[in-house]
């Protein structure tokens, strides 16, 4: 077994964390939120560097379901629709060993952008207005 590859993965619903837990001993935990903002699919990082587009409004994200793809990999599954990412074992544990720099570096795209954590209510309609 590589050492990437955590031998179990728990899916804590009501708190919407996924577990990540390794045979030597060590855990991480991810939120939805974080693992949602960072999800590989091209949705996300786009089809190149530069293209990653950026994910607001996702704080009350929830995962909902994981699958597991083949022995490299699993699908999560979120409430806002969103299933097209499948994260291999080497990118969930990326993600677990520098969670604290991608979530500040997050943070701050997001406050560059003017953007925010929080969903707008449905009914929102934004138009943003450049500076002349």
């Amino acid at each position: 077994m590589s050492p990437f590859t955590p031998t179990d993965i728990n899916l804590h619903r009501q708190s919407s964390v996924l577990e990540l837990v390794y045979a030597d001993g060590s855990t991480y935990e991810l939120t939805a939120e974080f693992l949602r903002v960072h999800s590989p699919s091209a949705e996300v990082r786009g089809h190149g560097k530069g293209q990653e587009i950026l994910q607001a409004g996702k704080r009350q994200v929830k995962l909902i379901n994981i699958q597991a793809i083949g022995n490299y990999a699993v699908k999560l599954v979120f409430d806002d629709g969103h299933d097209t990412g499948i994260y291999s074992w080497s990118y969930l544990q990326e993600l677990s060993h520098n969670k604290t720099d991608l979530w500040n570096s997050y943070l701050g795209k997001l406050q560059a952008a003017g953007e925010t954590r929080e969903a707008l209510p449905a009914d929102t309609q934004v138009i943003k207005i450049q500076p002349a």
